[in-house]
This record gives structure tokens, sequence and C-alpha cells, in this order.
């Protein structure tokens, strides 16, 4: 017999496994005979729950399930043990029932799933089991009510045969209910096996059978090949409906997912479906168009008169139609559409239905439409909603004025041709930003020169690898922006020096002196009384550092972390989650002036704040919400207080372990993942599910990698694009539904994701003025020591305006807030609603420019006395 097959006990006691060796019939197979039946030979099991049991052709104790194997399948050695589903299941291998049979093709679906729930096992039982082992159906056989329930409920069968014909052993009727009872019922059918009508009886009503839930009424008859044309009769008629059904569904939910806007009509035209993008396109409740002709709806007065005629021509001959169509909103806009028409051809040739598929036409005209911009052509602050009217204190990198003044050249441009042989040639898969420079490039064949002249400094800027960072240098270039900024955004790979920093570990601090609590609840007093106002954005930090002996991340996270349910997101105890975070607090430097434990516990704080916020929390699931928790916390772990340009130009061991590339986020990110891991007493994912493990672990690492400066403005320019102007383009009531919003998309959750944890990494200016005094102090503080360092080795000095001895801190707060933080935190409170942060922003700002304006003054005074 090959392995033993695989068998699963249920909680009954026993389930009998039958092989199918043709030896094991319970009939003759060269004959379809309806003699008796010989008794059944297979395999019982002992298990705790209950005692050995002969084999007999009696049903095992209450709930056993029969599953049958066939005899190549208990060869192939696969076995799944006693733990598992309630019911083990495997497809037989065809019977040779008769010489007929033998000739027959199989054309039954492999996944069909027959139950057969029978009391007692007699020739009925058997010729439907026999019957599913020809047609190649996986088959199983219940005994009792709840034991066919849960096989159903684990199985999901697609037909199942229930035997009518004696009610002492169990009601068929209250089965077949107590079936339908459930979702998964709505595509099974479920057949009754009546009794032989006597000749002095009136052959039964069906109703009863149909009101309580059966599809079909089976006659007995325990012939073999009669239950095979049955079920092959059911499955080639309702089960493949079924399936064809539950294959619609799937596609009507890719439908209402498509950006794309969808309809379907009639094959006279009268509207029988529409997408959610369609409804936003046009403007339409769906309840408004279903039903209604085509030529009811108003129409644009923008198309040539005879184009519906030559639409109705084309597909009407079965032929697809595409092109460039002018439809009419419910407001009574018109806008361009790019359109699709498909004829779907029916039974017979006849065309059943019409599907369009309309994209949205964005040309210049349609965008004054769409987006309502451009209405005086002066103005050109009103090329952006007003809520993206940022505040830009910074200069612009791009001098115009240089491109046009190349004007004086022109008699010697004027037949300046671009002749096709300078495009950038097209690939097979063509990236985006192939594609603009292909389209600028057949711009300029025909434009005038001064256009021409124009795109050459486009594509220039295109052709840089940096698209989103600004351009420093200037002459005019502030020297603490251009430091700042450079010392931020750049690998400063400037090798003047054969030097190395060698990257020192953590030396873990004693706290000897500060009882750690066993559980959130056993926090000391003074601990608590400051945490509970830990929900407030006004949240002294270093309150809590001073209190907590410098561990203010242990006590914040566990009363934050158990205020967002993580513990029982990760099904972890509170003893793990304390553990894990102490192991990465300890791996924080106390010894660095800002990042520390205490910088990590306010990012920590500012997330949890962020994700308070209504449309933060409508935008994000829970597994998001864990994601930016753990990712606060652990963003700057092991931090040596130098910058990723120092670490490059140092030749550091992380820098070249890294390749120079996000050196010290890769580093938290790897160490975070090691510390939690390596020991079970503090791995808060040890319970989880592996996908979503990964799940989990992909987006912390996305958002750690996301506090590296140098995609600073990239990451903003993409929020902005994809979350704040169609957000804006929705409170204004704009007609453009080109980018719907779309906040619960994948990728969208990723930018949001990507810009709260920035915000919080660098929510210093935006804190109350004496906390931001103190960070800003601190920061100032970490890089001193940097330029100090970097003069002792000889390396290059990656921001020289940070001398202790000359640096003017308020200039550096002044840049930092122009270049990094102004635009960003507009950006994030037109999505979060941010008001307090803002004004704090402002009054910080405010204060830092009176401190930089009172110094320059009491520097020109004895040169104006």
């Amino acid at each position: 017999m090959g392995c033993a097959p695989s068998i699963h006990v249920s909680q009954s006691g026993v389930i009998y496994c039958r092989d199918s060796d043709e030896s094991n019939s319970p009939r003759q197979t060269s004959s379809l005979s309806q003699g008796p039946t010989a008794p059944l030979h297979g395999l019982f099991v002992q298990t705790d729950a209950a005692d050995a049991m002969p084999p007999s052709r009696a049903a095992g104790p209450s709930g056993a399930v029969r599953v049958r194997r066939s005899r190549a399948e208990l060869g192939s050695g696969s076995s799944t043990g006693s733990s598992g589903p309630a019911v083990t299941t495997c497809r037989g291998r065809r019977r040779h029932c008769c010489s007929s049979a033998e000739a027959e093709t199989q054309t039954s679906y492999t996944s069909v799933k027959v139950l057969l729930i029978f009391a007692k096992e007699d020739s009925q039982s058997d010729g439907f089991w026999w019957a599913c082992d020809r047609a190649g159906y996986r088959c199983n056989i219940a005994r009792t009510p709840e034991s066919a329930l849960e096989c159903f409920l684990d199985k999901h069968h697609e037909i199942i045969v229930i035997d009518h014909r004696q009610t002492r052993n169990f009601d068929a009727e209250a089965v077949c209910r107590s079936i339908r009872a459930t979702n998964p019922s709505e595509h099974t059918v479920i057949l009754a096996v009546v009794s032989q009508a006597s000749d002095d009886h009136e052959e039964a009503s069906v109703l009863p059978l149909l009101h309580a839930g059966f599809n079909r009424r089976f006659m007995e008859n325990s012939s073999i090949i009669a239950c095979y044309n049955e079920l092959i009769q059911i499955e080639h008629g309702e089960v493949r409906s079924q399936f064809k059904l539950r294959a619609c569904n799937s596609v009507f939910t890719a439908l209402d997912h498509c950006h794309e806007a969808i309809e379907i009509t009639s094959d006279d035209h009268v509207i029988q479906y529409v997408n959610p993008a369609f409804e936003r396109m046009m403007g339409y409740h769906k309840g408004e168009l279903l039903g209604k002709e085509l030529a009811d709806l108003p129409k644009s007065d923008k198309n040539r008169a005879d184009l519906l005629d030559t639409i109705n021509t084309c597909i009407k001959k079965g032929k697809e139609w595409q092109g460039v169509y002018y439809a009419r909103r419910k407001s009574g806009d018109s806008i361009q559409q790019h359109v699709k028409i498909t004829p779907v051809i029916g039974q017979g040739g006849k065309i059943r239905h019409f599907v369009s598929l309309k994209k949205l036409c964005c040309t210049t005209d349609n965008n004054k439409q769409i987006h309502r911009i451009h209405r005086d052509s002066g103005d050109n602050s009103q090329t952006e909603p007003p809520s993206f009217r940022h505040k830009s204190r910074r200069k612009e990198s791009i001098d115009v004025k240089s491109i046009s003044s190349r004007g004086s050249d022109a008699p010697s441009l004027q037949n300046r041709r671009y002749p096709s042989m300078a495009r950038i040639h097209s690939m097979t898969i063509e990236a985006p930003i192939t594609k603009v420079i292909n389209i600028i490039n057949a711009a300029q064949e025909n434009s005038p020169v001064t256009v021409a002249e124009a795109l050459d400094r486009v594509l220039e800027i295109l052709r840089t690898t940096e698209l989103y960072s600004p351009q420093l240098g200037t002459k005019d270039e502030d020297p603490h922006t251009s430091d700042l900024v450079g010392g931020l955004m750049t690998d400063g790979l400037r090798r003047l020096s054969g030097n190395e920093y060698v990257f020192t570990k953590n030396v873990h601090q004693s706290h000897s002196h500060l009882a750690m609590p066993i559980t959130i609840n056993d926090v000391p007093t003074s601990i608590a009384q400051l945490l509970d106002n830990e929900e407030s954005w006004d949240f002294n930090i270093f309150e809590l550092e001073a209190v907590t002996h410098k561990r203010p991340l242990v006590y914040l996270g566990l009363k934050v972390f158990s205020r967002f349910g993580v513990c029982e997101f990760l099904n972890c105890t509170e003893t793990t989650l304390r553990a894990w975070l102490q192991v990465i607090e300890a791996n924080y430097h106390s010894s660095n002036a800002y990042h520390n434990s205490t910088h990590a516990a306010d990012v920590l704080h500012a997330t949890a704040f962020f994700l308070g916020k209504e449309r933060v929390k409508g935008s994000l699931d829970q597994l998001d919400e864990v994601a930016a928790l753990i990712a606060a916390t652990v963003h700057d772990v092991d931090h040596p207080g130098r910058t990723n340009s120092f670490l490059c130009n140092a030749g550091s061991e992380l820098a070249v372990l890294y390749n120079d590339t996000a050196v010290l986020e890769s580093h938290h990110t790897a160490l975070a993942f090691q510390l939690t891991v390596k020991d079970t007493k503090c791995n808060i994912f040890k319970n989880i599910d592996r996908n979503h493990y990964r799940t989990l672990r992909q987006a912390i690492i996305d958002m750690v990698l996301a506090t590296e400066m140098t995609k600073h403005f990239e990451h903003v320019n993409k929020f902005v694009n994809s979350i704040n102007k169609p957000l804006a383009a929705e409170s204004e009531g704009s007609d453009c539904e080109c980018n719907p919003t779309g906040k619960n998309f994948p990728e969208n959750q990723i930018l949001i994701k990507r810009m709260m944890i920035k915000c919080a990494d660098v929510a210093n200016p935006c804190r109350p003025l004496d906390l931001c005094i103190e960070w800003a102090g601190r920061i100032s503080e970490e890089y001193f020591a940097q330029t100090d360092e970097e003069k002792r080795q000889g390396l290059p000095v990656v921001m020289p305006v940070f001398d202790r001895n000359t640096c003017s801190i308020p200039k550096s707060q002044i840049s930092f807030i122009d270049y990094f933080i102004t635009d960003m935190f507009d950006a994030w409170d037109a999505f979060a609603h941010l008001p307090a942060l803002m004004q704090h922003l402002a009054d910080n700002y405010k204060h830092w420019k009176t401190l930089d304006d009172l110094k320059c003054k009491s520097l020109r005074l004895p040169s104006e006395s």
C-alpha cells in the first residue's frame, strides 16, 4: 500500500479512511448490479478520544467522517499527520466501473468537491462514493449533522448529497437549512436523496425540499452510473454556472477598483453598469444612470456632427472603435475623453453588450475646466490650489531670465532643427522620463527659437540624476544654508585623507537606581503623572528624560504601545515588549547630545500624535500604525552622533558595509531586527504569521530609510502631487477626476507613512518655544563635536559653518526651517490639519529671526558710530 494514508482525527475520535484499491470495492467493479454490498475493508486509527473499532459497515461514532484516497496518492508519500484541517481529502483515481466508462472522456472540473451526508453506509452511499471516484471529484462522507457542517465550513464543497430517506437518524431538511445559513453555501448545490414512491402513494411535492434549501431531488437509485450521471449533470449545469458567477464577482471587484472609467451597455444602448471611476469622472451617481438609454443623456456640442453615426456604424459591425470624444458631465461641463468601445459577442454571433473604457484627456483647454486654474493668465499664483502656495523663503535655483537672454543669438538659430536622430531611442519598456524627453525633443522641432532654447534648459535639468534636490552653490547663497543642506543631503565624498573613523559600539549604561516596571501599571507615580499628558503635542519629553534618568523610551513606549494595542496585534506579552524596549534603548548612545533615546522617544511621541489625526487614522490600517510606532522607536538606534557624510569621508566600517549609500539608516534597520530576533525574550515578532511579518518588516524598513535626507525633496514632492493636490481638488469641487485621491491605495499609504515619520523626525521647530530652543542647542552641539573631530583627524569639514567659535545658531535654524521644514509641514498640515504645530513654527521662526536681527544690528553699531 505504500506510505500510510493522510488521516485526520476529528473531535469525535475516529475517522475511517478507505483505500480505493479495487479489492476494497463494495461491489464487483465489472458489474453495475445492485445486489447487497460486501463489508468495507479499510484502516481504523485508535486515538486518545476513542477505542479502536473493527471494520464495519456501520458508521463510526458521532461526528466520524470518512475520507477517500486513491492508491496512487497513498503511494506518493504525502502525509499531513493528525493536525490540520477538520477533514483531509484527496482526489481519487478514476474507476473502471464498466467497459463503456473506460472509453468516456473525463471533462469534469478537477476542483469539484462533494460531501455525502449519510448516517449509515449502504448501497446508495457507496453508489455516490464510487461515482465521485469515477468522475475524479474529491469526496467526503459525514455521519452526523455536526461533523457535516464542520466539514463543509472547512472545505466549501460544490455539491452536497444528503440522505433524506430516513428521519430517525437525522432531520435532512434541518441539516440543509443549517448549511444554507452559512455564507459559503451560496455557491453550493444541495441534492436530496429520497425514497422511491410506493405504487399506492402519490409522488410527494418538491416544494418542501426547495423551501428547505435543496436545489435538486434524486430518487433512490444505488446504480453507480445513475449516481455518476446525476453528479455530471449538476457539474455541467449549476456548478459550472457558479464557477462563472464567482469569476464574475472577481471581475466586477476589479472593475470597481479600476482607475479608468468603464461603462457597460446592452445591445440597444441601455446602461447596465458603471464603475466608481465613471461616477467620479461624469459627476453622476450610479442610480441615476442604470437602466437609462445613452440617447437620454445630455450630449456635448463639441463633437463632429457625424461622429456618433461613425461610432455606431463601426461597433454594430462588431468592430472595436477608439478615438477622442467630448462628453457632458452632470454639471454641464464638456470634457474630452480617450474612448475605446468594444462589442461583446454572445452565442450565435449576436452582439450582447458594449464595453466602453474612458480616460480623461488632460489637454490645455481641459485643464482650465478640470483644475479651474489659469483663470487670470497674468496671475501665476493660480497655477496651484491655494493650499499649496507654500510660503517659500528660499531663493529659486533656476534663473528664467538666463534662458530668455539667449535670444540675442536668435538670428543664427532661426533655421535650427532638432532631427529625430537626436531623440532618445525608445526601449521595449520605456521609462517615464524617457517618454518625457522624447516628447520635449519632438516639440522642439517645430518650436520658436526662444521656446526651443528654454526646452534645451529643461532637458539639461531632466538629464541630471538629482531631479528633486535644489541646486546649491550660487554666489549669493547663504553659507549656513549651503553648508547645512550640503552636509545633510550629500555623501560628502571628498577624499582628502586616508584616516578611518572607527565605529564604536555604545557602552550599555546601568541604571540600577531606577527599578524597571513589570507592567505599565507598575510605573512609578512621578513618571505616571507625566505620562498622563503624553497625548498632548506640548508634552515635555525633557522632563520625562530627567525623571527616568535618561530612559524615557521604555516608559513612553510602554504607554504608547499599550494605547495602540500593539501587543494584541503582535500577539506578544507586555513582558516581551518591555524587554524589547529595554534592548533598543540600551543601544542608543546616551553620550550623544542629540541622537539619543530621548530623540527616539520624541519621534515616537510625534508619530503617535500624528496617528491620532482623523485623516491619518482613516488612511492607514492597524498594521501601518504598528509599523510606524516600531519604526519611530528604532529609527536612530546605535547612531554614532556623526552624519553620513562624515562616515563616508572617514571610510568607516559602516560606510564600507553599505557602499556609502544611506549608511546610518540601513544600519539602524538592520541592527533593530538583529537585536529583536536574536533573543526570544525580546522578540516581539515571534508569534505573528510569516506573511504579516514580511509585510510589517518591509513597512518598517521603508519608513526608516525615508528619514535619510538625500531624498527629502523627492518624498515631499511625491506626497504633494499624489495626496495633497487631489485632496485640494476634491475640497474645491474641482472637476478633475484623472487622478483620484485614493488615500487608501497601498502606494499612497506608503507616501503617507514616509511623510509622517519624516515630519516626526524633524518636528523640533514645531514644538513649543522652550523645547525648540533646547533641541536646537543639542543638534548644534553634536554638529560642533563633528567639526572638531574632522579638524583633529584631518578629514574634510562637511559643515564648516558649524564651528563652535563662529556659528550662529539662529541663522542655522532659520536656514533649516526655510529649506526643509516650511514646505514639508505646509504639505503635512494640508493633509493632517495641524494648526497648533503651524502656529508654533511661525512663533519659533519669528524668535530666531529676532535674535539674528539683534545680532546683526549689534555688529553694525560700531561702524555706524
